[in-house]
């Protein structure tokens, strides 16, 4: 009966986890450090398809993309579309994922 439970203990929560939307940050470490959602992770938009295929390997994971202004964030989805991610949406700049999470607009230069 325990390792039932522990079994189903465990399918739920990776369930529950995995059903969590990503939010990535795909501007350069420079700006990173300067001001960033905390939480959230970095990752250049240049290295996009490589990285986040080493931490999300399962191309149905919901990936929300955003930068200053939209426009690597875009460069990031198509990239990661053409690799075969299904679940991509570009959220534009930083300030438009904040909004939209309707997360304080205070700058967080801590990691």
């Amino acid at each position: 009966m325990k390792k039932l439970m522990l079994a189903m203990a465990t399918l739920l929560f990776s369930t529950f986890t995995l059903a969590q939307a990503v939010w990535v940050d795909v501007r350069s470490d420079e700006e990173y450090a300067q001001d960033h959602i905390k939480g959230d992770i970095q990752i250049p938009h240049v290295q996009i398809v490589e990285e986040l295929g080493k931490l999300y390997p399962d191309k149905n994971t919901e990936i929300h993309l955003y930068c200053r202004s939209g426009r690597r964030a875009g460069l990031a989805l198509e990239a990661l579309q053409e690799a075969g991610y299904t679940n991509v949406q570009n959220a534009g700049g930083i300030d438009d994922a904040r909004q939209e999470r309707k997360l304080n607009t205070d700058i967080s230069s801590q990691p």
